[in-house]
């Protein structure tokens, strides 16, 4: 059974950098889609970043394009999100999510992916 660990998350002052790592147990790694996810308080869990199996594709939310950058180490079963130019609107837990079907298939239907991390408060000070 694949599990997710989320490590990285606490408090940086705007535009400062952190970087989340999400280490995933299980000998299939290189299977799953993996994909970053935040949830501020009293709000909706919001897609923010995906990326295939074999990293050769990314994705993500429009708010966050070219501040931040998803990539995978299938050698150590890890995904990173670099998270640079931090606003406070970016404070929130951050979810690492698995799913074995598509990039696309996550950013749009995240109520059914197949595995999540706890999660990993980031706090974004202005």
């Amino acid at each position: 059974q694949v599990q997710l660990v989320e490590s990285g998350g606490g408090l940086v002052q705007a535009g400062g950098s952190l970087r989340l790592s999400c280490a995933v147990s299980g000998r299939t790694f290189s299977s799953y889609v993996m994909g970053w996810f935040r949830q501020a308080p009293g709000q909706e869990r919001e897609f923010v970043a995906a990326i295939s199996g074999s990293g050769g594709r990314t994705i993500y939310v429009d708010s966050v394009k070219g501040r931040f950058v998803i990539s995978r180490d299938n050698a150590k079963n890890t995904v990173y999100l670099q998270m640079n130019s931090l606003k406070p609107e970016d404070t929130a837990v951050y979810y690492c999510a698995a799913d074995s079907r598509t990039i696309t298939y996550m950013r749009s239907s995240y109520r059914y992916l197949e595995v999540w991390g706890q999660g990993t408060l980031v706090t974004v000070s202005s």
